[in-house]
């Protein structure tokens, strides 16, 4: 255990473990290396795109979409120092200027055609 994940708060375990197991996922299954930068979430975005245009229902890509959410978070705060909070199931990022972000909320209105994971980090990453 690094000395990062020691002093990460409790409510980073969940996301922390999402956002891993999606990289890993689209490692060893999509071939594409995601390296926890703000230019891999155009990869992401555009994979979230690929999923919506095969019309899957919701229930299946889910766990795809909770993972590519938590990976978009994660990539915030190592960028900006931000936390991760949870409150009953949810779970969001608070940037050190006290802005909220629902990353796993974005993902989803990603899914809907309505949203983008690279443009939440590009806000939440902008001086506030």
């Amino acid at each position: 255990m690094t000395a990062q994940q020691e002093t990460r708060p409790h409510a980073a375990a969940k996301p922390v473990r999402w956002a891993a197991d999606a990289v890993a996922t689209m490692r060893e299954g999509a071939r594409v290396r995601l390296d926890y930068s703000a230019q891999s979430l155009w990869r992401v975005d555009r994979m979230i795109e690929e999923i919506r245009r095969e019309g899957p229902p919701y229930a299946a890509v889910e766990t795809v979409l909770r993972g590519f959410g938590a990976y978009a978070g994660e990539v915030v705060v190592r960028q900006t120092g931000a936390e991760w909070w949870a409150s009953g199931g949810d779970h969001w990022i608070r940037t050190p200027d006290g802005r909220l972000w629902d990353p796993l909320d974005e993902a989803r209105r990603c899914f809907a055609g309505q949203g983008s994971l690279r443009l939440l980090c590009r806000d939440a990453t902008a001086s506030g």
